[in-house]
């Protein structure tokens, strides 16, 4: 009999415990399922499938050196997974299937079906951890409560590290081909998904080998002022290694264990650089933890269901001016503009931008929320629903809803030269320094750029107003 590697958000061979642990009973075939109608339902991206779909052309490479077929599957829903799979693994003699747990609640749903159908016909499956640093439901506060507060979730996380540094698993090594199919083609596109173009595509490489470069490039060179640098769009500083994340080409214990390396070893002290970066890998798992232990987040509801209160508006103008770059607000525009462009923001500017959508146009979170998803080629549910509630003051140790960025401090603040807003407005490009984060009314008509579609001060009182209202 053989094994199955069932493939899904982990798409590396290095630190796989599912392909580890495929590997170690007996020969193992590896198994991609397709379904491009979930996808289009969960709103992903089309450079995000496309980043998928190129680095599982790297993953059947990489596999083959191990002489592990690589085979793909098309199945349109997650509701017609169980039996597909079931088909699969009585066509190839399959005994045993191994994953990697993921935790939003379809994902949940769809594995528990396979689970029960399979152990119906006499095949196991096991479920292992191989997306997060520590099992979800295992970090619990001193009640058995989900943590719903970064700074203590943290906290325990580092302690727990301290005593039992992450293990990565160990990389299978070569097997024997005989009796094995070949490796299934794989398509180039998904039909009904748009191809990016080719300057889009070298943007992000889909390649393990290019995942480390860029974790090796940032730890040693650019880790240490990331406390500095980091919420400076146009300053090189952060590791822009969220897509690679989001796929699985990196685990987030390569990424901790790197940054520890260069710490002589410690998490919670030392270098502060390391220590701030830490910290954002501990945010993702925090998401992936809260995830788990609500699943109404997956149905797009909020941590704090009081929130289901506030009287957002329906402001469709609004809206698309937000969606197409035209607040008349420059670092909001420009932020949008390189999200749309390169499938990808700063992570500051996230902040900035849904902190503007949700206090000083008082729209629905989860309609930017989706924006994102339908753009981002780093789009997941847990680090995407969290960001947004966090600005939305509508989740887990969210932002205090009367703390309202003002765009217009933010960009003098983070972005003094108007760098990062010369780049994607280069219609602002002749304005100087002091000029360029708020147009005079005479340079925006001289330079074709739209006003300001919202008054900043107005607009943050009507939010405030808005979240007091709860209260009553």
């Amino acid at each position: 009999m053989t094994t199955l590697c069932w493939f899904r958000n982990d798409l590396r061979i290095d630190d796989q415990p599912a392909l580890r642990a495929a590997t170690d009973h007996s020969q193992t075939i590896a198994l991609y399922i397709a379904s491009p109608q979930q996808w289009h339902a969960h709103g992903d991206a089309p450079v995000k499938v496309d980043f998928w779909l190129r680095s599982l052309h790297a993953l059947r490479n990489d596999l083959a050196q191990m002489n592990i077929p690589l085979m793909w599957l098309v199945v349109d829903r997650w509701s017609d997974v169980p039996q597909a799979l079931l088909d699969f693994c009585l066509l190839h003699k399959i005994d045993h299937v191994h994953c990697n747990r993921e935790h939003a609640l379809n994902e949940r749903k769809r594995d528990r079906a396979c689970y029960q159908l399979l152990k119906a016909h006499s095949i196991a499956m096991t479920g292992h951890h191989g997306t997060t640093l520590f099992v979800p439901g295992s970090v619990k506060t001193g009640s058995d409560q989900y943590y719903r507060v970064f700074t203590p979730f943290s906290k325990t996380c580092k302690e727990r590290l301290r005593i039992a540094p992450y293990q990565l698993s160990e990389t299978p090594i070569a097997q024997n081909a005989a009796g094995l199919p070949a490796s299934d083609p794989l398509p180039e596109n998904m039909p009904g998904w748009p191809a990016p173009d080719s300057r889009l595509r070298d943007y992000w490489p889909a390649t393990t080998d290019h995942a480390h470069a860029l974790l090796s490039d940032f730890v040693d060179r650019r880790i240490f002022d990331y406390q500095q640098a980091r919420d400076f769009p146009a300053i090189d500083g952060t590791s822009t290694l969220s897509p690679y994340l989001a796929a699985g080409l990196l685990s987030a214990g390569q990424c901790l264990n790197a940054a520890m390396r260069a710490n002589q070893g410690e998490i919670a002290t030392g270098h502060q650089g390391v220590v701030t970066w830490i910290n954002e890998i501990l945010w993702r798992e925090f998401y992936q933890h809260l995830l788990y232990g609500f699943p109404t987040l997956s149905m797009h509801q909020p941590m704090r269901p009081e929130t289901n209160g506030v009287a957002w508006r329906v402001a469709p103008d609004d809206f698309k001016a937000w969606c197409e770059a035209r607040t008349g607000v420059p670092i909001v525009d420009a932020a949008m503009r390189q999200l749309v462009s390169t499938g990808w923001m700063h992570n500051r500017l996230r902040m900035v931008v849904a902190m503007y959508l949700t206090k000083n146009l008082l729209i629905d979170w989860r309609l930017g929320e989706a924006f994102f998803m339908r753009h981002l080629v780093d789009g997941e549910i847990g680090a995407n629903n969290g960001g947004w509630q966090w600005s939305a003051s509508t989740g887990a140790d969210a932002a205090p809803y009367f703390r309202v960025f003002n765009p217009i401090s933010q960009s003098e603040k983070f972005d003094p030269d108007g760098l990062f807003i010369r780049k994607w407005l280069p219609e602002l490009a002749t304005l100087s320094n002091r000029e360029i984060h708020d147009p005079s009314d005479m340079d925006r008509e001289r330079l074709h750029y739209p006003p300001q579609i919202v008054d900043l001060k107005s607009s943050r009182l009507r939010a405030i107003a808005a979240f007091s209202d709860l209260k009553n």
